[in-house]
């Protein structure tokens, strides 16, 4: 496919949809009040404040349960969260182009999915690094997170990064595994939140990042430039989404198709030099072997 040589990878939240995922949650399901409630009870500190905001996701998730809220409920809100309709026929094209599409969010499994699926979108992608979403054997959506922060940290030292996930570290688990495959691939990375600005600095000359213009990742990349060695493609909506993403996934066809043609071109010239190259000229005697001598 015209496009096999490009991965884009995805956040999520505020990216593809246009809203943070747990927030729509909890106040379309009416539950701000219960969030509220619970909010003192949790042993909140700037340093683990995404960490515990995932135990206490999980926990609000327990109390909806208990006051009646099902999975399917849960579900049909996840469903009516904003996404602009021209991001997800930027997503559709995409991947019917030959792009390997992949998330990297700090959202979960359960949100993400059910989103996806409800748009068509799921099978587009062929990985979700996201935290573990699930429905247990009680009908209860249970959330963890990616890295859990009180047994081990992920070794990442960036201000960014919060402790249950460190998305520059992903990335470069997906650029290994990119480096075994014989085609050298291009990577365009779309996100907006301050967790998005460390697989940033781990992109290379070649790459390219769409930061959310006016998203907390925006500003540190315009207060940090000469740290990003990727081209930078700003946009703020989901038609400059489109408009943006498409730019330059035809730049690096055109790209890759001018690299391939010259490495035909070099080796067609050498092809033609070998069959054009001229043979000594004999005169006289020497133009045919002599004969050997023939013993009687």
């Amino acid at each position: 496919m015209a496009a096999a040589g490009i991965v884009v990878i995805f956040d999520f939240d505020k990216t593809i949809i246009d809203c943070d995922s747990d927030n729509w949650v909890v106040d379309e399901l009416g539950a701000t009040e219960l969030f509220n409630q619970l909010l003192p009870t949790m042993p909140w500190n700037s340093l683990m404040v995404r960490l515990w905001f995932l135990v206490f996701h999980d926990r609000m998730m327990k109390e909806l349960h208990s006051q009646g809220i099902r999975i399917e409920d849960i579900a049909t809100v996840l469903k009516r969260s904003p996404i602009h309709p021209r991001i997800i026929e930027a997503i559709k094209s995409a991947h019917a182009l030959g792009c390997d599409l992949k998330i990297v969010s700090d959202a979960n499994t359960f949100f993400i999915e059910t989103i996806l699926e409800h748009h068509g979108l799921k099978e587009c992608f062929s990985e979700i690094n996201t935290n573990p979403g699930f429905v247990d054997e009680q009908g209860r959506l249970r959330i963890f997170p990616h890295d859990d922060f009180t047994k081990s940290s992920h070794g990442c030292q960036h201000s960014s990064c919060p402790p249950n996930m460190c998305k520059g570290i992903v990335i470069e688990r997906i650029q290994a595994s990119l480096s075994m495959e014989d085609q050298k691939k291009t990577i365009i990375y779309l996100g907006d939140g301050l967790g998005d600005f460390c697989p940033t600095l781990k992109l290379g000359d070649g790459d390219y990042v769409m930061p959310r213009k006016g998203f907390p990742v925006w500003d540190l990349i315009c207060n940090n430039r000469k740290l990003v060695n990727a081209e930078i493609c700003e946009w703020s909506d989901g038609e400059e989404f489109e408009n943006v993403l498409f730019h330059l996934i035809s730049r690096i066809i055109s790209i890759d198709r001018n690299n391939t043609s010259a490495k035909m071109g070099q080796l067609y010239s050498v092809d033609c030099k070998l069959e054009t190259m001229p043979l000594p000229v004999a005169t006289g005697h020497e133009a045919f072997p002599q004969a050997l001598p023939v013993l009687h």
